[in-house]
């Protein structure tokens, strides 16, 4: 697990270090989640509201299209004391501007557990999300993402299967 976040804490070392990004910013949001169950449903699977709070980046390849990589702490999973998963997540996205104001983003999310690592549940997990932000006045923005997981949020050894799925609504302020 030590290989892991040491890996990817390396790679979002050498991407920041190497790249000249455009921006800076940091975003904060609410999240309504749950765990989307391809098998039995465990008794107590109701959405859990959490938080989000995380730093974001911003490399413009052209005038229209970005590549947005972030790092944020979130609250997921379901209310459930047992199912509650909270993530640092690594979420890249390929930004492509509407409008000056309005954007869509599309792309890639890793999270990597911060809790109890022998738990049944996988430290890993790999989904897929996407977004629309709004810019209002100069350097605040508002947006709503969705995310679903790709992989299992439980280990292999167990019976259960269920992906995140995952509600944000953020508002972020552009530093430089």
């Amino acid at each position: 697990m030590k290989k892991i976040t040491f890996l990817i804490l390396t790679i979002l070392a050498t991407t920041t270090s190497f790249a000249q990004f455009d921006l800076f910013g940091v975003r904060a949001g609410i999240n309504m989640s749950n765990l989307d169950y391809d098998s039995v449903v465990p008794e107590g699977n109701t959405h859990r509201n959490g938080f989000v709070v995380g730093f974001t980046a911003q490399y413009g390849v052209t005038d229209k299209f970005s590549i947005a990589p972030e790092i944020q702490f979130s609250a997921e999973g379901a209310k459930k004391e047992e199912l509650r998963l909270d993530y640092l997540n690594l979420p890249v996205f390929a930004k492509y501007a509407i409008t000056e104001r309005l954007s869509v983003g599309l792309g890639p999310q890793i999270g990597l557990k911060v809790h109890e690592f022998e738990d049944g549940f996988n430290n890993l997990m790999f989904s897929g999300i996407a977004g629309v932000e709004y810019v209002f006045f100069d350097d605040f923005y508002v947006d709503v993402r969705y995310s679903y997981g790709i992989t299992n949020v439980y280990d292999d050894d167990q019976i259960l299967e269920a992906k995140n799925s995952n509600i944000q609504v953020g508002l972020g302020i552009k530093i430089f």
